[in-house]
């Protein structure tokens, strides 16, 4: 018996269960506006030099300039870029080129204004507001040479998050999932909301690094509070669904972004929610598992029985004595103490943390990859977000039908190899077809929610109990760097254009062999030792010689454990098991 039993006793999954896996989900809502805001806070207007203020118009040009357009009336002042269809943004003309008035061509010979010399813009920028009234850029003229600072400070969020990563991951082992998501919460909604008062980019992106570690601290404890009150049969379920939290938020901040357009006050809409969430975490129940054995198994009793009551099991009677019956063998492997080394330490360990690291990595350089850039498709940023996120919705449904009938371990390679061809296929498609490339892309970027939605709870499923926080801030430290280099990527566009597109389905096509190695956990009980991890999935197969001799050991009947009386029955129960899991290694 195990905690798994003790669940479905009280209820399996009841109506404790709907109540504590929604009001953790229910911040999800506002997750997408933390990790995506760079879209609308360093959004990148059109933009072009302000035209020195100290000029006259030649008396001779002066009917002529009533004549043009706006834009004529600016190539006196502006040089036309490389592709000489647009202004250039970075430079502009020293002395006015006022004969350019008198020219019906908005693109005059090339000998006229070739020789003609530029500087930079010594007056600062104009940049149009038609789609933001504010960002970083405008306020900060992150452009030109500042260009790559927009993409630096989403990189310096993204190491927020892998710093909260490496540190809440062990903090929430050592002092509970509940007080951790708390306090993260709190930390997000103060940080976040004093954001919105930088007086200069580097205390922005200071407090910007702040707040991405609150959010590592809320979706750690999130997917570990949620996953250890939920029955085994439940799980593939509730972590779709939560995760459909992240993808309605996707479009909540489209709809923020085009009704404020101003940085600051988005910045403030998407962090005060969570002063709420933070007053009413303090009401959460803390993961019965992790209070067992932490030795606080009285705690532990009381919000099972509290979860009984909650989900009409009024009548089931649970003691210390069941319990502890329940959890004799976590309880005994608790008291030795546990790091990162024993991710590791062991055979079984170590083969599913290499595979996590590579698929952790991989699928968040992919998906931040074609989801931070969304400028670059020619359509209107905020509609382009709402089709992000749309597009997310039959991803995760057909993640969830993958899941449930084809398992774990096929749904992650699979949604890692799509992914991957679909951006390689993008290379090859004329730029002038912006419509399917932009299809196109957006069904990468389906496949890789896809694959983010599997990797959340397959982690959860592959982790044991005693190092499940320590080993989910282990594999999403590999996520962060994968979401820090993402931006970087970007810029290799200027060498060469296909070659961002290349990484990242390289990126996504390794990963995907990885994970071909990864042991499937559909149907089966949480792990809550190593040795349990060991048992069911080992390192390396065993030698013949040794399966023979198990083969043929004799069963022993009336074999007494700590637990009480082991059957035959149980004994060629757990043979069987052994076999079946030696059989899954050979694959």
């Amino acid at each position: 018996m195990g905690f798994v039993d003790l669940l479905d006793q009280i209820g399996g999954f009841g109506r404790f269960q709907w109540l504590h896996v929604t009001l953790i989900s229910l911040p999800g809502l506002l997750m997408a506006s933390q990790n995506l805001l760079n879209n609308f806070v360093a959004g990148m207007p059109a933009h072009h030099c302000t035209p020195s203020a100290n000029h006259s118009i030649p008396y001779q040009y002066n009917h002529s300039a009533t004549m043009v357009t706006e834009r004529q009336l600016l190539r006196v002042f502006i040089p036309l870029d490389a592709s000489g269809t647009s202004l250039d943004k970075c430079r502009r003309y020293v002395t006015p080129q006022w004969h350019q008035l008198l020219m019906n061509s908005t693109a005059p010979p090339a000998d006229l204004t070739s020789a003609v010399e530029t500087e930079a813009c010594l007056d600062g920028w104009t940049f149009d507001q038609s789609e933001f009234d504010s960002t970083i850029v405008t306020e900060w003229d992150l452009v030109c040479s500042l260009r790559p600072l927009k993409q630096m400070s989403q990189t310096i969020y993204m190491g927020g998050v892998l710093a909260g990563a490496i540190i809440f991951g062990g903090l929430s082992d050592r002092f509970g999932r509940k007080v951790i998501l708390s306090w993260s919460y709190l930390q997000l909604a103060i940080l976040g909301s004093c954001t919105a008062l930088s007086p200069s980019y580097a205390i922005f992106c200071t407090l910007r690094f702040l707040s991405g570690m609150s959010v590592s601290g809320i979706i750690l404890n999130s997917v570990s509070l949620k996953v250890e009150w939920i029955p085994t049969s439940s799980r593939t379920l509730v972590g779709t669904l939560s995760s459909f939290f992240f993808t309605f938020g996707q479009m909540i901040l489209a709809g923020l972004g085009f009704w404020l357009r101003d940085w600051r006050k988005l910045q403030v809409a998407v962090c005060l929610p969570y002063f709420l969430f933070s007053f009413y975490s303090w009401w959460l129940t803390e993961s019965a598992r992790w209070l067992v054995l932490n030795r606080r198994s009285e705690e532990a009793l009381k919000s099972i029985q509290q979860v009984a009551r909650i989900n009409g099991k009024k009548d089931v009677n649970i003691t210390l004595e069941v319990l502890h019956s329940h959890m004799n063998k976590e309880i005994v492997a608790s008291k030795s103490s546990y790091s990162a080394y024993d991710l590791l330490r062991t055979g079984g360990m170590r083969r599913i943390s290499v595979c996590l690291v590579a698929v952790w990595f991989s699928t968040s350089f992919a998906y931040y990859g074609l989801a931070m850039d969304l400028q670059k498709f020619g359509v209107n940023v905020y509609l382009m977000q709402i089709i992000f996120g749309a597009v997310d919705i039959p991803a995760k449904l057909l993640a969830l039908l993958m899941l449930t009938f084809l398992g774990r371990r096929v749904t992650q390679a699979a949604c890692l190899f799509l992914s991957a061809l679909v951006i390689f296929i993008n290379i090859f498609v004329p730029t002038d077809m912006q419509t399917l490339r932009t299809t196109l892309a957006c069904l990468g970027k389906g496949f890789t929610s896809s694959s983010f939605t599997c990797v959340y709870l397959y982690t959860g499923e592959l982790y044991p109990t005693v190092v499940r926080q320590t080993g989910m801030g282990f594999v999403s430290t590999m996520a962060r760097i994968g979401s820090m280099a993402a931006p970087a990527v970007l810029i290799l566009d200027e060498v060469i254009p296909a070659l961002p597109s290349i990484v990242y389905g390289g990126a996504a096509v390794i990963a995907g062999v990885f994970a071909c190695f990864l042991p499937e956990t559909r149907d089966i009980p949480l792990p809550d030792t190593i040795e349990d991890v060991e048992d069911r999935w080992p390192g390396n197969l065993q030698p013949k010689e040794k399966q023979d001799q198990a083969e043929e050991m004799p069963m022993k009947v009336g074999v007494v454990s700590e637990g009480g009386m082991v059957s035959k029955e149980e004994i060629a129960l757990k043979e069987m098991k052994e076999g079946e899991s030696a059989g899954l290694n050979a694959l």
